[in-house]
């Protein structure tokens, strides 16, 4: 299990996104540029998350894995 960084396109309302979401993800920070979300998870959880997140529209700037 890791905490993984995530950079989305543009302003994301993350209680929405969590409504629907296969895990909880917590808001870090946001401008108009793009919101940067925090997950803990393990590989196969970022995989799906990613999954779904392209489904429902959304682009991913970027991921980061957080040091342990």
């Amino acid at each position: 299990m890791n905490t993984y960084l995530i950079q989305l396109q543009g302003q994301v309302d993350v209680n929405e996104l969590n409504l629907m979401s296969p895990h909880q993800m917590v808001l870090v920070c946001t401008d108009p540029a793009g919101t940067q979300v925090s997950i803990y998870t393990d590989q196969s959880g970022l995989i799906g998350l990613m999954r779904h997140l392209h489904g429902l529209g959304y682009t991913v700037l970027w991921i980061k894995r957080e040091s342990s």
